[in-house]
């Protein structure tokens, strides 16, 4: 179903503006179907990720989780020091111990 935006008033004019919007009904357990024609724009496919983004209360957006975590190596750059586990345990031990 296509959507046409279009309202004009003395004070305030919005620009033109067309929705697609698609229609999916949610099963029993919680399950929809996505439409193929948005899952082909999506690019997902069965077993894929996707995220529902909270964009206004009452609002989700549905995005699919297009990263892996491997993109993540080197992003924030080489440690300028490497830290064994008992420096780590201790700094860790001293913090909470100051934190009482």
């Amino acid at each position: 179903m296509r959507i046409n935006l279009t309202q004009a008033t003395p004070y305030l004019v919005v620009r033109k503006m067309e929705l697609d919007m698609t229609a999916a009904t949610l099963t029993s357990k919680g399950q929809i179907t996505i439409p193929a024609h948005i899952r082909r724009e999506l690019k997902v496919d069965a077993g894929d990720r996707v995220e529902f983004v909270l964009v206004a209360p009452g609002r989700y957006e549905f995005v699919a989780a297009t990263r892996d975590v491997t993109e993540l190596k080197g992003m924030f750059g080489a440690p300028k020091k490497t830290v064994t586990i008992k420096t780590m345990n201790a700094a860790i031990a001293r913090r909470g111990a100051s934190a009482r």
